[in-house]
Formats: C-alpha cells, structure tokens, sequence
C-alpha cells in the first residue's frame, strides 16, 4: 500500500481527498498561540479547577462518568503518582472515573481522596457486588513547593471543590489547577527561571468524527520550545533579563549547571473518543511523550517525575488506527505544552516573569 493511501486510510479520509499541506517555520508569527480547542473537545469528559491563590497551587480534574479505558507512561525519574500499576495492561480494572493532575508535590496526592468521595456520592466507580462503588482515580503531582508558601498546597477538600467545578466547557488555561505554582527553565537555578501553566488543545480528525484532545500542567526543568521554528519560548533566563540562555545550547557549550532536582515535573493527559483497549491506551501514551520532546528541552530529566496518562472514552462509532491516534496526540500534547507557557501570567512578588511581559520574547 503506498504511503498517502495509508495515511489516509488511518485517519478515515476518502482516498480521493487531497491531503492538507503544513508550513513550518518562516510564515509563523512568534507570538501567536498554537491551534487551540480544548480537551473537553473529547465527548464524555468534564475538566475542573481548583486554585488555591493564596501561594499559588492548585488541582484538575478530568471526570469521565460512564468510565475510561486510561493507559500510563511515565518518563521521569522523580514521579510522584497515585494507582498508576492498576493501568498496566496485565492487571485486571478496565476504566477509571477520573485522572487528577496536582500540584503540592506528595503532599498533593491528598486531592484524590477529594475526588474518590465525590464520585462516591454520584455511585461512580468500580462495582462491589450490591454494596456499592469504589471510584478508581489515578493521579500525578508535580513539584511546586518553593513557589510561596510551602505550607499551602492540596488536600482532599481541593480535590473534592475541582469535582464540583467540573464542566464540558473550555478549559481555563494559564495560572490555574494544577498550573497555578508552575514553573520553567530551571537549569540555572530559580533566580533566572519563568512561570509557566496549565495548557490544552484538540484536533478533530477530518469527517470521521475522530477527537484527540490534551492537557498539561508544564514545571520542566528545561525551556519551552516553539517546534515549528526550534525557539525558545520561555525558559531560563539571560544575566542581562533581556532574553533567554538557550539550555542546552549552553550545556553544549559546556556550561556548569546545576539542577534543582526537587523543583519539576510535566504532568499531562491526553484524550479521544475512539475505542481503544488498556494495551492500546499504554502505547498511545508513550507516544504522546514525543510531544513532551519537541517542545521541552531538556525533558525527561533525573529531576522530573514527566507522566503522560492516556484516555479513551470510547463514544466513536469507527474504530481507529492506534499508530496514527498517538502520533497525533503527541502533536496535540506539543502544542497545549507552548500554550501553557504562552498563556501564563507573572508573579512579581516571587520575581517569576511569564511569557506574556517578558522583554526577552520573540
């Protein structure tokens, strides 16, 4: 089979439809947004933030209530996660109710149990015979404790308050949920580092009534990169504050660095409504890590805890190709990344500039 025929075949095009061109790079404007939507996009899913705007933290939700085949693809090495092994496609629980991301670090694991009642009270999770629901709610953390005070972060109320905020709506981005504390670029240390948020985007497949949606909370110890045209964003900062190191430029160049190994961690989801099984859902969330790669760099990191959950709320009446779905939910999760670090704000009080204000931007 040639490759066009393919390609159009796995994304339910007729063979006849001419495929779309893609520009890259010259005719980009630098400051415009990537291609938005918004994981809600995704039939059968609600979102809900909780910010608690006193330091900030915060946590999200994603509430799927007639129950999600999820998958799990962690790739840092200092995660923080919650029911993540029940994922695995070897192990016997088929959906989940809900995915929390939190910020709060260990401490913010608490927010599930805020989750696991509310969905308790509307009888949603796993059935136990005639005695009711166990609410099945993975979850991941990141690391944002030294943003404000560290005694301020989620618990069980926070998570319980995301519930009851939760919409089909478009999904708030920047400094909210799990996005309020995070932070990027910080490879030279918090001194030169920037804020960063929360992000989202979707995609609708052509005519096939085909949804990938993603959404992201991004803490990286690297720089937000713009994949398009390979330019930083946001990230670590220059001496002068009039632009940015370039990080791996300056680790190429031999530069001493000194990772905050504690600071970080890019927890994310992505979603559709084609039917997938658990093993199918593993590998679309591994793929999806890609798009943690085109626009994070240095991603994956010993001071990341990087986690990818994957969701299919199976409401698509075609079957599709798992192969096309994950390349393009890592496309999708690459662009609600930058979105996340364009839509964020600053906080001057804790010296954390956003891309929004800051001197040094395309």
């Amino acid at each position: 089979m040639l490759r066009r025929q393919f390609t159009r075949n796995a994304l339910g095009l007729p063979l006849a439809a001419a495929l779309p061109s893609i520009a890259y790079g010259a005719d980009l404007d630098p400051n415009s947004l990537p291609q938005g939507g918004s994981i809600t996009d995704v039939p059968g899913l609600k979102v809900g933030h909780y910010t608690l705007t006193e330091r900030p933290t915060g946590c999200t939700v994603l509430i799927c209530e007639a129950g999600a085949t999820a998958g799990v693809d962690v790739r840092g090495s200092a995660p923080g996660t919650r029911e993540t092994d029940l994922l695995s496609p070897t192990n016997s629980v088929q959906q989940v109710q809900a995915i929390l991301l939190s910020g709060g670090s260990a401490y913010g694991l608490d927010a599930a149990s805020g989750v696991v009642r509310y969905l308790e009270e509307h009888n949603l999770g796993y059935k136990i015979g005639e005695i009711g629901v166990v609410p099945i709610v993975p979850a991941a953390i990141l690391m944002d404790l030294g943003v404000g005070n560290f005694k301020i972060r989620p618990n069980a109320d926070a998570g319980y308050k995301a519930c009851l905020a939760a919409s089909t709506g478009p999904v708030a981005e920047g400094n909210v949920g799990a996005g309020a504390g995070a932070t990027i670029g910080k490879m030279f240390g918090p001194k030169f580092a920037m804020k960063s948020g929360l992000g989202t985007a979707s995609v609708r497949i052509g005519d096939t009534g085909i949804v990938v949606g993603a959404l992201v909370a991004v803490n990286a110890v690297g720089d937000v990169v713009r994949p398009e045209t390979g330019k930083v964003v946001a990230g670590a900062r220059s001496e002068d504050g009039k632009g940015f190191r370039d990080s791996m430029a300056a680790i190429m160049h031999g530069y001493r660095v000194v990772v905050q190994n504690a600071a970080n961690t890019t927890i994310g989801v992505v979603a559709t409504n084609a039917p997938f099984t658990k093993t199918q859902m593993a590998k679309i969330a591994q793929m999806a890590h890609d798009g943690y790669a085109r626009a994070i760099n240095p991603v994956h990191t010993m001071g990341d805890g990087d986690t990818i959950f994957s969701m299919s709320t199976g409401t698509a009446k075609v079957k599709a190709d798992v192969t096309t779905i994950g390349a393009i939910a890592a496309t999708v999760m690459a662009r609600a990344i930058v979105r996340a670090a364009m839509q964020a704000t600053s906080l001057p009080d804790l010296g954390l500039p956003a891309y929004r204000d800051y001197p040094g931007r395309s």
